[in-house]
């Protein structure tokens, strides 16, 4: 390429002003007002999920015969089908549209869910579970890439760190409630954790519903923006994507084999696989101290409650000094340190404190990652791009709690599980040391050399 261009770490052009004036500042607030709220309750919907099956294992496991290693592979086989489906998922997205496409995932996989209430036996269970994600399958990474319409790149760090309110704001709440739910006991000839999934699964398809009617594709669509408004988003827009496809015309095909791609599925990988064995197993790390059904509930909330403040706080700060390296390395870093805590721990105090720690840095990290795939790729590559990283990674949400079962039935204890994802969590971290240094993220600056292009 012979022309030049310098990208900082938020995706920005030196040589394209893309200024917060009055105008520019006042119009995507106003969309993130409307966006927001609905997207995190949807996302929150998807979280349920993750929640309330560590809640339901607490009785299930007994009602139906599931090993430590059984429930810990129907847990991860979810990410193996989200694995398989995840990239035709977005590209589909793409191409024939977020609300369509996101409003299809979210009922089918609502349906599927409150369907994991009549498991009968292990088999069943990993059959359920396994369709669960087929269904649920490109909704993260196409929610990502519906952002990518409607925000710049440099405003997307403290928006995905909204959205991802969703997944500790899920245990905040849906632990208290699963708690109640397993303590109320039988009811009509279900089971506690029965109910438990049929009830949770309600949300999805409501909201699957709403998105079918209610949500826009872009700005154009929208009568809440002012016409003035819609050309001021539009020139942001147009102007970021200008940019990102300067240094970025990849066609979808080579996406799977990038070697940017694949080190920051590789990142991925390690977070995904700690924030799995942490969701999955988090309710009988706390159970196994001895704590009620109801206290183990509303201890679970601890943690998130850390969650929630590193990403509201974390993201923004990020944004702010405009650099990403630091913003993820010290999360990884906080976050290795938590997992090895609880590791090595046997007091129930411990326990919670690497857990919270744990949980910070694994949610912190996130929106700042997430900012990095646009820097390279845009478009329907984008769209494939973020789906590979995403799916790649999420291959960790099946290791994960899978190894964290079987040393569990082979040892009896916890603490050997997750020294495993001390490991990958540190390969991640190292993984993120070299791509910085590689792609020239260190110093705040991507040059040409390292964008992704037809002919590289």
């Amino acid at each position: 390429m012979s022309q030049k261009t310098s990208v900082t770490s938020t995706g920005t052009s030196a040589s394209i002003p893309l200024k917060d004036s009055e105008m520019t500042q006042k119009t995507f607030n106003k969309i993130a007002l409307r966006l927001l709220p609905f997207l995190v309750l949807c996302y929150f919907a998807a979280f349920l999920d993750r929640v309330n099956v560590g809640f339901a294992a607490l009785t299930m496991r007994e009602d139906i015969g599931l090993s430590a290693t059984a429930f810990g592979l129907g847990s991860g086989i979810f990410f193996i089908s989200y694995f398989i489906f995840e990239v035709p998922s977005n590209l589909m997205l793409a191409r024939v549209g977020a609300r369509r496409w996101i409003a299809r995932i979210m009922i089918t996989w609502g349906l599927l869910s409150a369907c994991t209430a009549f498991v009968w036996d292990a088999k069943s269970f990993l059959a359920l579970r396994f369709l669960l994600g087929a269904a649920e399958a490109g909704f993260y990474p196409g929610i990502l890439y519906y952002l990518t319409q409607w925000f710049p790149n440099k405003r997307r760090a403290q928006i995905v760190g909204f959205l991802l309110l969703s997944n500790p704001l899920a245990t905040i709440i849906g632990g208290p409630v699963s708690g109640l739910i397993l303590s109320g006991g039988a009811h009509s000839g279900l089971e506690g954790w029965q109910w438990l999934f049929i009830l949770e699964a309600i949300p999805a398809v409501i909201l699957g519903v709403i998105v079918l009617l209610r949500l826009p594709e872009k700005v154009e669509d929208v009568s809440w923006l002012t016409q003035q408004e819609k050309k001021t988003a539009r020139k942001v827009l147009d102007e970021d994507f200008s940019v990102r496809q300067h240094k970025s015309s990849v066609e979808v095909s080579r996406i799977f084999f990038h070697p940017l791609v694949l080190s920051l599925a590789l990142i991925f990988l390690g977070i995904s696989m700690t924030n799995a064995t942490v969701n999955f197993w988090l309710p009988q790390l706390i159970k196994s101290a001895g704590f009620s059904f109801i206290a183990t509930g509303f201890l679970s909330v601890i943690p998130y409650v850390a969650a929630v403040i590193a990403l509201l706080w974390w993201g923004k700060r990020s944004d702010r000094k405009n650099e990403r390296v630091f913003h993820i390395v010290v999360p990884l870093v906080l976050a290795i340190a938590g997992i090895a805590i609880t590791a090595f721990s046997k007091g129930a105090l411990l326990n919670i404190v690497g857990l919270t720690m744990a949980s910070a840095g694994l949610f912190a990290v996130l929106p700042v990652f997430w900012t990095l795939p646009p820097l390279f790729m845009v478009g329907p590559a984008a769209a494939g791009g973020i789906a590979v990283i995403n799916s790649i990674g999420n291959l960790g949400g099946f290791f994960g709690p899978t190894a964290m079962g079987y040393v569990k039935d082979l040892t009896g204890d916890f603490g050997q599980g997750l020294l495993v994802n001390v490991l990958m969590l540190s390969i991640s971290l190292i993984t993120m040391l070299l791509f910085a240094s590689q792609t020239g993220l260190r110093n705040r600056i991507i040059t040409d050399k390292n964008a992704i292009t037809k002919n590289n």
